[in-house]
């Protein structure tokens, strides 16, 4: 969980050859992308995109404080407008667009009307990945309709990234691909599972995701007088239809290579020491390939550091063709090494000092543990334990009710919670 070194990107030295675009489903989240290293973040506002169920999203102040801290470090920042949207529904979209214009750098569109109303008013839009471009033909009349930026269905295999890329290149169009996160049964969005059972969208973000659930399958009772036996047969969590989480690292230098713009991390509803974990791992390893130093061995760390975190069990997904191996998931959901355990909240903080004033809730930490601070202004502040006080007293350890004062990497907000990082 602890976080790789974080290098600065684009602002006045220019933009980066290869864009490292990360989620951010609050404020606290976006804050860690900016802290690991992204070049760019995308957020939801609350409705009209495809985590409109998942994250906790963002009302006008939060768009307003989130473009303000990614223009003061020279960063971009993208709308998802990408659910699909009805009639009674388009004004809302225009004042949203209104809102975010000056706001952000682009919009994620996959309907034609958010399209249109985009181009109506001159706000920059990116193709979707809902709208399943690909080929370069669907590619070239993206293009012609005015989209600055086309994210690839996730179908498409490594050979097609790079003929699309290159044909999109010479029309200076760029294109996006998914990196690492989540992966939908659908791939590309089109399910109707959640709407038939529950009545929750898919295609409007609001998937409960029965995909990840356990099902029976039953055979028919026979007829009267059959030799047939009814049969029925549990199948567990996790197994059917549940597909893996993507991750790129091993090969992520054949992507750059492929002709991708940006590499797209997943996870808006995610937490901040996902965010910062993932980030910052895709960031060391885009900065060893851009600079000729990617190698299996630093792939493999970085592996492991995105695996201490939240994820499904690892997979390529279809970039080395169709259908893709192993695709499926067949055991726990969650394998991350790491978990966090709620310690308490920060009552003050010193910056001069570099000391932060812990009140002890719930679980007791001591020296040589590591806790991580998170909060809407801290992002994701992980650290070693390295020594306990209490006014002018030592301790070894700080349980329920105490308050104490602990060394910590970077500045804090009173407010922010506190958590231990301990093994699963």
């Amino acid at each position: 969980m602890t976080p790789g070194p974080v290098q600065e990107c684009g602002g006045a030295s220019g933009p980066p050859a290869v864009e490292l675009l990360a989620p951010a489903g609050g404020l606290a989240q976006l804050q860690a992308a900016l802290d690991a290293g992204a070049d760019a973040v995308y957020l939801g506002l609350r409705g009209l995109n495809m985590r409109a169920a998942a994250a906790a999203n963002f009302d006008e102040a939060g768009l307003r404080e989130a473009s303000a801290r990614c223009r003061a470090r020279g960063r971009k920042l993208y709308l998802t407008l990408n659910a699909i949207v009805f009639d009674g529904e388009l004004r809302a979209v225009g004042r949203t667009l209104d809102l975010a214009a000056p706001l952000v750098d682009a919009v994620l569109a996959s309907d034609w009307g958010v399209v249109a109303a985009c181009r109506a008013r001159g706000v920059p839009w990116h193709a979707s990945t809902q709208m399943s471009c690909a080929n370069a033909e669907a590619a070239r009349f993206l293009a012609s309709q005015g989209a600055r930026r086309i994210v690839l269905a996730r179908e498409c295999s490594m050979r097609e990234v790079a003929g699309i890329a290159k044909e999109m290149r010479a029309l200076g169009v760029e294109i996006e691909v998914f990196v690492h996160g989540a992966q939908c049964v659908a791939e590309s969005g089109r399910c109707f599972l959640s709407h038939q059972a529950y009545g929750a969208s898919a295609s409007r973000g609001e998937c409960q995701q029965p995909c990840r659930r356990p099902y029976v399958l039953a055979r028919e009772v026979p007829a009267e007088g059959s030799d047939r036996a009814a049969a029925e047969f549990s199948v567990g969590a996790h197994t059917i239809f549940s597909a893996r989480d993507l991750c790129s690292l091993p090969f992520l230098d054949r992507i750059v290579a492929a002709g991708a713009a940006s590499l797209k991390i997943e996870g808006r509803g995610r937490p901040a020491e996902y965010v910062r974990a993932v980030v910052s791992a895709y960031r060391e390893a885009l900065d060893a390939v851009l600079a000729g130093r990617f190698s299996p061995e630093r792939a493999a760390s970085l592996v492991e550091r995105c695996a201490a975190v939240y994820h499904r069990r690892f997979g390529e997904g279809l970039f080395h063709g169709r259908p893709g191996t192993e695709q499926f998931t067949d055991n726990d959901e969650n394998l991350a090494r790491l978990v966090k355990r709620h310690v308490g909240v920060v009552e003050r903080d010193w910056p001069r000092a570099g000391m932060a004033q812990i009140r002890v809730q719930d679980r007791t930490f001591r020296v040589g543990d590591t806790l991580c601070i998170q909060g809407p202004r801290t992002g994701d502040a992980t650290f070693r334990v390295d020594s306990i006080r209490h006014d002018d007293e030592a301790w070894d350890e700080a349980r329920k009710g105490d308050w104490c004062t602990v060394p910590r990497p970077s500045p804090v907000r009173p407010g922010d919670r506190v958590y231990a990082v301990v093994p699963r």
